[in-house]
């Protein structure tokens, strides 16, 4: 039996230091592929090659890449606030570096490219259930960009090199490389801590994305059938709440577990992203659905602090992208 190799660039963040674990115990060979900027979490493994790189580097990128199977992108200057960082930096690694990547990875005979786009890209929509063929209203330039790279991918497939995009809604939840500039993460950061929840704005809407069904649903997209997948945009998310609800429900979540009292403090915000995304395409075309919820990351965010797996939450930069990007200096 022939082991699938997958090369995934940005293996070593928030999503791939528990993607790549995961993947790893479903027998897949995985090759990682990053800058290492927020450091290296991913423990040695006999069917793991952790490769040191930059993906502006297409040569290095293209020698690396051979011999794959599966090109999973997932490396990028994340965050809106990045952008306000180095603008230019962002823009080289988000967009610039995407096509002649995309042409590295068809170049090298890789038979399918996943791209990990996000739901983001909908900026505002009072729609209460946003779906696929919405028209893509980007507030931010990480949102722009990220979506004006979709249809650079879709323009190189073929009949030997499948494209597949999904637009995860924020991710939530324990990794082993944590980050706490994500909404949910954020408040029970706070929470659990400090005993105060700060909320700014608080009526905005948005889609929630357990880390785990983030992991489920990569596999789902390696897995599937090319007619199913190739050319194809789906949404995945799950829970669509405000971002009141969801500090209601993290204080309530910690209140009930440490019999503790949580006092919530509302700011205002002049991040007005909001919107509900569908994700009912992704059910009919490859029948999944997350099984985690927002309660299941708060807890076992916790459960992180409680293990003492996470440490000095706040002051911990490989925590916060934009503080160590700044303290890097990168360019």
């Amino acid at each position: 039996m022939n082991i699938k190799k997958i090369f995934i660039t940005g293996g070593g963040g928030y999503i791939g230091a528990r993607l790549v674990p995961y993947l790893l115990k479903k027998k897949f060979f995985v090759s990682v592929y990053d800058t290492f900027y927020f450091g290296n979490t991913l423990k040695k493994n006999k069917n793991l090659k952790v490769i040191k790189g930059d993906i502006r580097d297409t040569k290095k990128l293209k020698k690396h890449c051979k011999n794959h199977d599966i090109f999973l992108h997932l490396a990028c200057i994340s965050n809106d606030t990045s952008f306000q960082l180095n603008e230019k930096l962002s823009k080289t690694i988000n967009f610039d570096a995407f096509e002649p990547m995309v042409i590295a990875a068809k170049d090298s005979n890789i038979k399918r490219f996943i791209y990990a786009s996000t739901s983001s890209v909908y900026g505002i929509s009072k729609k209460k259930n946003v779906r696929e063929n919405h028209k893509l209203l980007p507030l931010t330039l990480y949102n722009k960009y990220k979506g004006m790279c979709e249809p650079l991918l879709i323009k190189h497939t073929t009949d030997n090199f499948e494209g597949v995009i999904f637009r995860p809604a924020t991710v939530c939840g324990y990794s082993p490389k944590m980050r706490f500039d994500l909404s949910v993460n954020i408040l029970t950061n706070f929470a659990y801590n400090k005993k105060i929840i700060k909320v700014f704005g608080g009526n905005q809407l948005r889609p929630n994305l357990h880390i785990q069904d983030y992991c489920d649903v990569v596999l789902r997209l390696i897995n599937a059938p090319s007619k199913k997948i190739k050319n194809q945009i789906f949404n995945v998310g799950n829970q669509n709440m405000s971002i009141n609800n969801i500090a209601t429900l993290v204080k309530n979540t910690i209140q009930k577990k440490y019999k503790t009292k949580i006092e919530i403090i509302r700011t205002q915000s002049n991040d007005n992203r909001s919107y509900h995304i569908n994700s009912d395409k992704i059910y009919r075309v490859l029948k999944f659905k997350p099984k985690k919820n927002i309660k299941d990351a708060i807890l076992e965010i916790c459960e992180g602090f409680e293990k003492k797996k996470i440490k000095n939450s706040f002051t911990n930069l490989n925590f916060f992208n934009v503080q160590k990007l700044k303290k890097l200096n990168v360019r």
